[in-house]
């Protein structure tokens, strides 16, 4: 029986994918499978994984697929009986994941673990949140979160409190190394796929939660970190944040959660339109409005 599969979605960072999987060489418990999914990669990855090492399976997507759906064609072949989805840009320290595994075996409420994040430094990256609440689509990406950026809701919701030098309980753990009970995975397809990569991990982590599942950060593990949060440009990236945003207030808190979120951006598009009328006003160069407007549109139909 397997205990362990390693989940590795991967698209075009071959370096970084080889780095990541020796660096899994050492620290692999016993009964251990690590297994990559391509997501259509066009920079010879999934040849160099085939070539290079034998022991990983593969499986090679001829189509680009959102990231929710590559985790979950990972997990549905995940044979372990733990999962740890693991960032193709990430390398793992030490016995971190042994370390992991003896949790979850020894802490039978806990669903998932997740480990310190670092930079190739040592420096600990502040890797962990706390769910949103009521007040949340009010300060962040509004004009109060301008003038109040270090507000009591956004450190509360940015955990700018939490102690990385203690073991704890967390709310949202980050989705670059996160270790999952199979069997907390109640679902065939553990994330909703309707979300992007603002909100799906944050769903996922909100629904161990709301099953009575406990997730864990184990400040004596590393696992060195040098991605990305987000590389899409600010525009795409504020748009899709906000209708994920939406989808998440509507999914776990009711339609008038959502109508508060609209309630909330529409207010933001609003400031966002007077502060350039007032440039102008200035004389200052101009920029162009049409590309919040449509994006603003096409949100208030969702």
């Amino acid at each position: 029986m397997t205990t362990l599969t390693v989940v590795i979605p991967s698209c075009n960072s071959r370096t970084a994918l080889r780095d990541c999987i020796e660096s899994l060489k050492t620290t692999l418990p016993m009964s251990s499978e690590v297994l990559v999914i391509d997501n259509a990669s066009s920079d010879g990855s999934a040849r160099m994984v085939a070539e290079q090492f034998r022991h990983v399976r593969l499986i090679k997507n001829t189509t680009h697929m959102d990231f929710s759906a590559l985790v979950n064609q990972g997990i549905e072949s995940a044979r372990g009986a733990y999962v740890l989805l693991l960032d193709a840009r990430t390398v793992v320290v030490g016995h971190t994941l042994r370390s992991m595994l003896a949790f979850l075996e020894q802490n039978l409420r806990f669903g998932a673990v997740t480990p310190r994040l670092t930079d190739w430094d040592g420096v600990t990256q502040r890797s962990v949140s706390r769910f949103p609440s009521f007040w949340t689509p009010l300060f962040v990406g509004t004009p109060l979160q301008r003038v109040f950026h270090d507000s009591r809701e956004l450190r509360r919701y940015q955990a700018l409190d939490f102690d990385y030098e203690e073991d704890r309980d967390v709310e949202h753990a980050p989705l670059a190394c996160l270790l999952m009970r199979r069997k907390a995975l109640k679902h065939t397809k553990p994330f909703d796929e309707s979300f992007g990569r603002h909100f799906d991990g944050l769903d996922l982590c909100r629904r161990l939660c709301d099953s009575a599942w406990r997730i864990r950060y184990l400040s004596a593990t590393q696992v060195v970190f040098h991605g990305e949060l987000d590389t899409l440009p600010a525009a795409a990236a504020e748009h899709r944040a906000n209708s994920d945003r939406l989808a998440y207030f509507r999914k776990h808190h009711g339609r008038a959660a959502g109508a508060w979120v609209k309630a909330c951006v529409a207010w933001t598009v609003l400031d966002k339109c007077a502060r350039e009328l007032w440039r102008r006003a200035e004389g200052l160069p101009e920029e162009s409005l049409s590309p919040l407007l449509d994006s603003f549109q096409v949100f208030m139909k969702h």
